[in-house]
């Protein structure tokens, strides 16, 4: 495995940083206080190609790898975690199950406007009372004829209330049986399905998490993602690349709160000298740094094994639960070598803070992960 960046992984991290400094940084405060989804930042992503990172060109997409889609994200995220969540829920899970498991009509139909953000995309798994517990999910899919009704609520969703396409997973057998849930194709504007409660959330502010709710929800078999009952198993898979995902978004996280700690530690004096001269925090700033890194070199792993199409759910379960635990441990540091100043709103590292708790809940918690991981190194 090469460390080094390709001039191409470069290139793109680059326009993803000058973006993110130009279009992102000077509102990120005030999308944070009003919690606006500002969709036209990713309609303007979209036409630079980075909400459809991992799409082939011909249907619409850049068809980038995983290097290039981890630099995307971590730049953003340096600068906001919000955009960054919002464009990796995007290309990971709605674009992303949709290319792994849609048949070529599917493909035609849905991938060229979700690439260029024409469309936002959504994927629902998660329920009010079915967190890690999906397979005791209560939305049904209830098949009538050449058409199947959907009824029930999904929450936590990214895009919940703006998304314009859904990928939902529904219960199509039996509680707690094996393989007994579906995945589906579901347009904004179908009748019967509406958004519902928009969340008042500690970070992540400006990404949109909201209710989708589905009542008596009508839609072809033609939307219809692969078999019947092998919903779980493309969740998993989906949740494989989503991992890579929040890794990437915990890493951006963790080097905005690094790197805007260390610009301070070397400008705040106090005892006629830089903060940074003192060991107390000379140390936090070498911890911060060596976790840092280590979180990355997991998650260039994970992209390079993914990259390869080999099996990558060890290795992604290890980068995001290493990597947003690590996001959380360096916010806090920065905050605490800011003092005071980082307990206010006019320094950045108060958002970092906020921000970096979801990556440990998000697309499986960090318990889960150990899990995840524990499974495979027991095998």
């Amino acid at each position: 495995m090469n460390f080094n960046q390709s001039e191409l992984t470069q290139q793109v991290a680059q326009s993803a940083k000058e973006f993110a400094l130009q279009h992102i940084k000077p509102y990120l405060m005030e999308w944070d206080e009003s919690q606006e989804f500002p969709v036209h930042i990713f309609k303007a992503l979209g036409e630079l190609g980075m909400m459809g990172v991992l799409v082939p060109q011909q249907y619409g997409g850049t068809g980038l790898g995983y290097f290039e889609y981890k630099a995307i994200i971590e730049e953003i995220a340096k600068v906001c975690g919000s955009i960054g969540l919002s464009v990796a829920a995007h290309n990971s899970l709605c674009v992303g199950h949709i290319l792994q498991f849609g048949t070529e009509e599917q493909k035609q139909k849905y991938l060229p406007k979700l690439a260029t953000a024409q469309h936002i995309g959504a994927w629902g798994l998660t329920e009010p009372n079915t967190g890690s517990d999906a397979g005791n999910m209560k939305t049904t899919a209830t098949k009538q004829g050449d058409e199947w009704v959907l009824n029930g609520t999904k929450c936590w969703i990214t895009h919940g209330k703006s998304g314009d396409v859904a990928v939902v997973i529904a219960r199509t057998g039996e509680p707690r049986t094996s393989g007994n849930c579906t995945a589906f194709i579901v347009e904004r504007g179908t009748p019967g399905f509406t958004a519902g409660k928009k969340e008042n959330k500690l970070g992540m502010r400006a990404s949109e998490t909201a209710e989708m709710i589905f009542d008596n929800c009508v839609i072809p078999d033609a939307n219809r993602l692969g078999e019947v009952g092998d919903g779980f198993r493309q969740s998993m898979k989906i949740l494989d690349g989503g991992r890579i995902s929040i890794a990437s978004l915990s890493l951006g996280i963790a080097k905005g709160a690094y790197e805007a700690a260390l610009k301070y530690t070397q400008e705040r004096q106090q005892f006629d000298k830089p903060i940074s001269q003192f060991q107390g925090i000379s140390f936090k700033l070498a911890d911060m740094a060596t976790e840092i890194m280590a979180a990355d070199l997991l998650t260039q792993k994970a992209c390079d094994l993914k990259n390869r199409g080999e099996k990558v759910t060890e290795t992604a379960a290890m980068a995001k639960y290493y990597a947003s635990e690590v996001a959380v441990k360096a916010s806090t540091e920065a905050v605490q070598i800011f003092g005071g100043y980082g307990y206010t709103k006019d320094f950045p590292v108060e958002k970092f803070y906020r921000d970096s708790k979801l990556c440990t809940i998000g697309e499986g918690t960090s318990e889960i992960q150990k899990l995840v991981i524990a499974r495979e190194v027991l095998k």
